[in-house]
């Protein structure tokens, strides 16, 4: 069993974080990408669209709805978020990512909560304060309007808010 969660654990870090960066660095090598911060909504499209392919590999071959539900829900309903921000970029539509990861997280910190009846309530006031500061921070930083925030926390919160029916 535990060798199962290492394994899980390794596939996400490999696909969501080491491949991702690799991928960063071959684009801003190829000058499709000046910065990290994406601040240019047109250099958008390559990075989600990477993600969801990415995302698409990982709920096909690692994280299935047999072997775990929940956290095969939750990155399906990433998977629709990073769609949600990737057709919104084609419309020339900036969307705060950072806010669309963050509530989504805590939408499914929620739903965990409710399925398996575990009081998580710090847990779930911690995200929620993290919530407040990402928002905070984008604001200060001026990298984002508060419709993009808004935006963001839309793309992340309807797809997790609309799953739950399948898996609560």
């Amino acid at each position: 069993m535990i060798e199962q969660v290492y394994l899980i654990l390794i596939q996400i870090s490999i696909i969501m974080v080491f491949i991702p960066i690799c991928f960063f660095y071959l684009l801003r090598t190829l000058g499709k990408v000046d910065s990290v911060m994406l601040s240019d909504v047109s250099q958008r499209k390559i990075p989600l669209a990477i993600q969801a392919i990415l995302i698409a590999i990982l709920i096909g071959k690692s994280i299935t709805v047999d072997a775990i539900p929940e956290l095969y829900y939750f990155f399906l309903g990433g998977l629709a978020s990073t769609m949600m921000a990737l057709i919104l970029s084609f419309l020339r539509v900036k969307v705060s990512l950072h806010m669309m990861g963050v509530i989504a997280l805590t939408a499914f910190a929620i739903g965990l909560s409710m399925h398996n009846q575990v009081n998580a309530i710090y847990y779930i006031a911690l995200l929620v304060l993290i919530n407040g500061l990402v928002a905070a921070s984008r604001l200060e930083m001026k990298a984002h309007s508060g419709t993009e925030l808004i935006l963001g926390i839309l793309c992340g919160l309807l797809p997790q808010l609309a799953l739950w029916y399948f898996w609560l």
